[in-house]
């Protein structure tokens, strides 16, 4: 009995090291998957940010409604709110004022960034390591 037992002791190590490896790449992957799933809401929040400043600016005769300004909002909530990792991605903002600043026309401001993968697609050879996210609100001028 005791050689059976004694056959058996790095038994167990080796089923941990394989069960280690596989936990390992679920608990980066939900990481990672969780990090970019609050970048793409983080963006949709500064879409509406900048749109909202863009028609209540216009709407109070403010001096600087111009897509200058839109754009510095976005970036600035994006600056202050996004998880980049030390990335140097900079969400790019497109204003668009199809009919005129005036009131009832729409004003949409799209925001696209681009998110960089940090560890998953070193374990998965399939996953690109760039994520492309886009947001866009239209909001009617007041």
């Amino acid at each position: 009995m005791r050689k059976i037992v004694a056959s058996q002791k790095g038994v167990s190590a080796v089923e941990f090291a394989l069960v280690l490896s596989l936990l390992l790449v679920i608990t980066f992957g939900i990481i990672e998957f969780g990090m970019l799933i609050y970048d793409q809401q983080i963006i949709t929040n500064a879409s509406r940010e900048g749109a909202r400043a863009g028609i209540v600016a216009s709407a109070t005769r403010l001096p600087d409604t111009g897509d200058n300004s839109i754009d510095s909002v976005v970036k600035n909530y994006c600056g202050n709110n996004l998880v980049t990792f030390g990335s140097q991605n900079i969400p790019q903002t497109v204003v668009t004022h199809p009919f005129g600043q005036t009131f009832g026309n729409p004003l949409t401001v799209q925001v696209t960034y681009t998110y960089s993968f940090l560890v998953i697609p070193n374990f998965i050879p399939g996953i690109n390591k760039i994520k492309n996210m886009q947001a866009t609100t239209v909001m009617r001028y007041e």
